[in-house]
């Protein structure tokens, strides 16, 4: 068997496992009932329990997690936390932008305790530039489903576990039930229907999709579901081998994902996610092209709105693009003491009490072996979950180098694919050549 197809092999596996852990999550009830055990003493990376905690000092640890619509449910799982524990003070820090101020900071050398992004270029750049303490031994993974601990290690290409996964999403329209219903529309199940029933709404006087391209990586949940169904299965093997190009392999989900920008309101540059969460609340769209985890800001906002999702209707069949969406790494420049912090914090996020108290407060799936999800909102995903149709997020493995963001958000204003995809060519090639 050849290096390629040995590739497309594991990813066929890697996908296989992820379905089955997502359905468990998504389909089952708890299997086990009461808390998660957590580890009695956290541990260092030697395995060495910290002597200044055991003395009872105070350990101060930064926990910088860019999910800012989690910072409500991370500040009560923190009060909770620190009750039980008064010798450990932490931090939340969640910045906008939360990806270039992680960057920057580890470039300059200051490095939050504990780092928690999604598993994607950014989790293996600095897997990569040995920031992150090596957990691939620790106890902690024994509690995490393997399907998803597989996916970090196919993500980064390493084989070696930096992190500890703990939540996972679904990339899928976010719908305005009542809008759909006054004006006589079904969701789509085609592309056709989909870009026919924006038409709908549009000459109804109604905002078909909201956007929010003010912050550039609003253009990726669209963007990544097209791809992920428009180009070939095995596009990122053939890149990777020089046997294709972006300007090939997406030339069509540029062009598809062209469509929906006639489809925005007056601003779409002027508005950021937050502004999006909020207008899709009050009504102002009838569809929001974001994914679950922007459900828990409209519900705040409006917590009577009666809201879906349903899976982009690109390919046939359409499939759902899910990843691990939220992951604890712990820096290696930390003190023992505050790596021994780290750990217990984590373990205390892992209990099951708390992990159900994060994706039901989030509206995502967990990680956590016996925690599942019963959120009616994602009952819309559940088909494609069962029929095994879900796929990783493209921009997982596209190096964070060539700001697929950014080039997308200029691709909003001058709408030229050609130059686009030629400027996806030139920085995939300015990272190859790096190699």
């Amino acid at each position: 068997m050849s290096s390629k197809q040995m590739e497309e092999t594991m990813k066929k596996v890697i996908t296989l496992t992820l379905v089955i852990a997502l359905m468990a999550s998504l389909l089952t009830g708890c299997l086990s009932t009461g808390a998660t055990t957590a580890t009695p003493a956290a541990t260092t990376a030697a395995g060495e329990t910290s002597a200044a905690q055991t003395a009872g000092e105070t350990v101060e640890i930064e926990f910088f997690q860019y999910k800012r619509e989690a910072q409500s449910t991370f500040d009560a799982l923190i009060a909770k936390f620190q009750e039980a524990n008064p010798t450990i003070q932490i931090t939340q820090n969640a910045p906008a932008d939360a990806g270039t101020v992680i960057k920057t900071r580890v470039a300059s050398g200051d490095v939050p305790t504990i780092i928690a992004v999604g598993a994607d270029n950014l989790y293996t750049d600095l897997a990569k530039a040995g920031t992150y303490v090596d957990l691939t031994n620790s106890p902690e993974l024994a509690n995490v489903q393997s399907a998803y601990v597989d996916t970090i290690k196919m993500v980064s290409g390493l084989d070696q576990v930096y992190a500890i996964p703990y939540a996972a999403n679904a990339d899928a329209v976010i719908y305005n039930k009542k809008i759909f219903a006054d004006n006589g529309v079904e969701i789509p199940k085609t592309w056709d229907e989909f870009i026919a029933a924006a038409e709908t709404f549009k000459k109804a006087g109604i905002t078909p999709f909201y956007f929010t391209f003010g912050e550039s990586w609003t253009t990726l949940p669209a963007f990544n579901v097209i791809a992920a169904n428009a180009a070939p299965a095995d596009f990122f093997q053939k890149v990777n081998a020089g046997e294709t190009t972006f300007s090939e392999g997406w030339a069509e989900s540029m062009t598809l994902f062209k469509q929906l920008l006639a489809y925005g309101h007056d601003d779409n540059m002027g508005k950021a996610y937050a502004d999006g969460n909020t207008a899709f609340a009050n009504g102002e769209s009838a569809m929001y092209l974001q994914g679950v985890w922007a459900i828990t800001d409209i519900l705040k906002a409006n917590p009577e709105i009666d809201l879906g999702i349903f899976p982009y209707p690109v390919g046939n069949p359409a499939k759902v693009v899910s990843g691990v969406d939220l992951l604890f790494s712990v820096s290696a420049k930390a003190t023992p003491a505050q790596q021994d912090a780290a750990m217990k914090w984590i373990n205390f996020l892992m209990e099951q009490g708390n992990a159900t108290q994060y994706i039901s407060e989030q509206k995502c799936f967990s990680a956590v072996k016996g925690v599942s999800q019963e959120e009616p909102t994602l009952a819309g995903v559940k088909e494609a979950f069962a029929a095994g149709n879900v796929v990783d997020f493209p921009d997982h493995y596209v190096p964070s180098s060539m700001t697929l963001d950014k080039l997308l958000q200029e691709f909003v204003l001058d709408q030229d694919e050609a130059a686009t995809l030629e400027k996806m060519d030139q920085a995939w090639n300015e990272y190859k050549g790096r190699q």
